[in-house]
């Protein structure tokens, strides 16, 4: 069977890694270099209705020129006629999420380590201007070598807003994460909201849970507002008071970054970054994606189930083992799952829609992929899996799901 892929520009675009309401971050490969990137696609419209393009040119443009050894790197926009593709730095090591998810809660010093890079990435970008809204351990990847890098940074003003009060208001998408007055949607200064996120984050890495974390919405925004959460007897007295500074309800007299940083307990074993900022990077491409000008537009062609080749397969599995290939069940991690299968593909997808409509899924097709959508909402919303059929070989397919919405708890329920 011939091996046909998508192509945007000179990239040619692999797997789904994540998907989120806004957008979908996609593994691709430069065909002229051979360098793997990650691209996140956008719908170009949904962008140019908001009121806020100048804003999402300007910190596009400003996060081009970040290059910070703990920020995922944007190396260039592009746009079709219905797409914005915003070309990132691939981090192959996976989210911290799902080291703390695999093995639980992390040594004060392995927490202390990631808590100095996300500080010292969140400083950095600050300093220039720009603000995440949206920090928490999805947003948080590894790289091979074990290094912290902060993703999606400044790219949530899509779905952000500066009113004339000079103020960041935006719908809250994480709310455990999120500062008390982000939610009550009066305003919020970016630098200190951050920060809250940042204490949360420290908080999940040192315990393996969250501070704050009710089953209804009312009871969860009434915790944060008066931040009433308690520590776990393992947390050293130094770590609580510095957390207890973060996680401060008001966000005029919470601990902002200078004092983090002249904090004892943060201050043990710190190494500060070393590195040089690029200089005259070229924007040219940015500006062409939000002028009205057809010249510099690419294309995405579509074609059938892609295949995988064997460098993507092992990539895929978990603990990177030929031997765990081809049994049921390959590649376990939290937030996905997948399988290999002998049948052709339209007989898996047929099979897969046979049994998720009996659990309430609405099903919709496209390709070799389905989105099972369901019908009830759980605690964080309705589940929703993304599922995807690749060829491994000519008489073998690996079909891969993957939770973009609702419970994790539920989507291990349906899919284990």
């Amino acid at each position: 069977m011939s091996r046909t892929r998508t192509r945007v520009g000179k990239y040619e675009l692999g797997r789904t890694l994540g998907e989120g309401t806004f957008a979908k971050v996609k593994f691709a490969t430069n065909v002229q270099t051979g360098d793997r990137v990650a691209i996140k696609i956008i719908d170009r419209d949904r962008v140019l209705r908001h009121k806020i393009i100048e804003q999402i040119k300007r910190e596009i443009s400003t996060m081009k020129m970040i290059k910070h050894p703990n920020v995922v790197n944007l190396f260039e926009v592009m746009a079709s006629k219905t797409k914005i593709y915003i070309v990132l730095e691939y981090v192959d090591g996976g989210e911290l999420f799902d080291k703390i998810a695999k093995y639980g809660k992390l040594k004060e010093d392995a927490a202390r380590r990631y808590f100095q890079q996300l500080i010292n990435a969140v400083d950095y970008c600050h300093s220039r201007g720009v603000y995440h809204r949206d920090l928490k351990p999805e947003n948080l990847l590894l790289d091979s070598y074990g290094i912290l890098k902060v993703s999606d940074f400044g790219l949530s003003a899509f779905s952000v807003q500066v009113r004339e009060d000079g103020l960041l208001h935006t719908a809250c998408g994480t709310p455990n994460y999120v500062a008390p007055e982000v939610l009550t949607d009066k305003g919020y200064d970016g630098t200190s909201s951050d920060v809250w996120s940042c204490g949360v984050i420290l908080f999940v890495l040192m315990a393996g849970y969250l501070p704050f974390d009710e089953p209804n919405l009312v009871s969860l925004y009434r915790k944060i507002q008066r931040a009433e959460f308690s520590f776990p007897p393992w947390f050293s007295s130094s770590a609580k008071k510095l957390i207890k500074r973060i996680l401060d309800p008001n966000p005029l007299t919470r601990m902002s970054i200078p004092e983090i940083l002249e904090n004892v307990w943060f201050k043990k074993d710190y190494k500060p970054p070393h590195f040089e900022q690029e200089e005259g990077v070229n924007l040219d491409d940015v500006d062409a994606v939000f002028n009205d000008s057809d010249e510099h537009l690419v294309t995405e062609r579509k074609e059938k189930p892609e295949s995988m080749n064997a460098f993507e397969l092992i990539s895929r599995s978990q603990g990177f083992s030929l031997e765990n290939l081809f049994g049921k069940q390959v590649g376990l991690v939290k937030r996905e799952t997948s399988f290999t299968s002998k049948h052709p593909p339209n007989e898996i997808m047929s099979k897969i829609e046979e049994a998720a409509k009996p659990l309430g899924f609405n099903v919709h097709k496209r390709n070799y992929k389905m989105k099972l959508q369901g019908d009830k909402t759980g605690r964080k919303g309705q589940l929703a899996v993304a599922t995807e059929v690749f060829e491994v070989a000519p008489s073998l397919h690996m079909v891969e799901l993957r939770k973009t919405g609702g419970d994790t708890l539920e989507f291990h329920k349906v899919c284990y």
